[in-house]
């Protein structure tokens, strides 16, 4: 926790990167306004989308070392587990305007949510403070509409990052939030796979469709050490409270407290299963006998067939990554994000 400070020479040039799969009016929209209210500022929006993720993390990588003062990026989640990706560890500041349909980040953060020129402020602002020194970054975060209220000057706060590997392998991925690799990643992976229907409903059939066939997964878990080994309907790692649109899957997860917690339901029922999934919008369900939430900055979460079924692809940040076994090591203060302090 603490104030973050970037020493460098401004620049005045700010990347931009928009969400390549958002509709194009809206999208279109979306940038023009942000492009505007940078300019306004007196920045130079420097637009570093690409065609896909992969070319718009190429882009913004390529737009880092020819010098900016921040990366800003525009959608959900996703969007800012691309920007993770390319500022982690550089020193230079995150802005996000969440305007996505997943914004668990933003809120966690106690940054603004579909609300564009209170964004925009936040990204002005924060820069404002980095160009005289006088950044001071949020010491915990804002939860709920009265600590909304509270907030102070804008600044950089640092937050932790989350680097994924191959056990002992070099980092291949980083995220802000929540690691997952049980049903709820099955499902997402389903979900996506899915042509029909266009909308939500693809979720409820792939929900539909996982618990029919539906059997715990093996999974064995090395925290700082300490190996866990069972069946399992969730393994999470998490960094922030919430994923998947408002799920508090780890209600008491700060991101810059150095710390993950690493929470596992054991394996449960079809029934059990669909009573205890409500919970997780109030946070409840690390009180249910069959859930444990454990603590640890660096966590291996390997496949143990002789203890279920293979476990699915794992996710970050709402984002598909790979095949277990992976390795999350937590990087203290590694994101500087702009935002806005809490008053006293």
């Amino acid at each position: 926790m603490g104030a973050g400070t970037v020493h460098r020479t401004p620049t005045r040039r700010v990347g931009l990167v928009l969400n390549p799969t958002s509709g194009r009016g809206r999208g279109a929209k979306v940038r023009d306004r942000v492009v505007a209210g940078l300019a306004g500022a007196g920045l130079d929006a420097v637009d570093l989308s690409g065609t896909d993720l992969a070319a718009a993390v190429s882009r913004a990588r390529a737009g880092l070392a020819q010098g900016l003062d921040a990366l800003v990026v525009v959608g959900g989640d996703g969007m800012v587990h691309l920007g993770a990706n390319v500022v982690a560890g550089t020193g230079v500041p995150l802005g996000v305007v969440a305007v996505g349909t997943g914004n668990d980040v933003a809120r966690d953060l106690g940054l603004p949510v579909h609300d564009v020129d209170a964004s925009l402020a936040v990204i002005r602002d924060g820069l404002a403070s980095l160009s005289t020194g006088t950044s001071s970054a949020a010491g915990s975060t804002a939860q709920g509409s009265s600590a909304t209220e509270r907030l102070g000057p804008a600044g950089v706060r640092m937050v932790d990052a989350v680097a994924v590997s191959r056990p002992g392998g070099p980092t291949e991925h980083w995220y802000m939030a929540v690691f997952s690799c049980g049903i709820d990643a099955a499902v997402n992976d389903r979900a996506n796979r899915m042509t029909w229907p266009s909308d939500g409903g693809r979720y409820v059939r792939a929900l539909l469709a996982e618990l029919g066939a539906f059997r715990p997964f093996g999974y064995r878990v090395t925290m700082d050490g300490e190996v866990w080994e069972g069946d399992g309907t969730l393994v999470a790692v998490a960094n922030t409270r919430s994923f998947g649109g408002g799920l508090l899957i780890a209600p008491d997860a700060e991101p810059d407290d150095g710390l993950l917690e690493v929470v596992i339901a054991d394996g449960l029922r079809r029934s059990e299963l669909l009573r205890i999934f409500p919970r997780l919008y109030r946070g409840t369900h690390v009180s249910h006998p069959a859930v444990q939430v454990r603590r640890a900055r660096s966590v291996v979460v390997e496949p143990l067939l002789s203890r279920g079924a293979a476990p699915p692809v794992a996710f970050a940040d709402g984002e598909r990554l790979d095949a277990l076994p992976l390795q999350c090591d937590l990087h203290p203060r590694a994101v500087g994000v702009l935002a806005r302090s809490l008053g006293a």
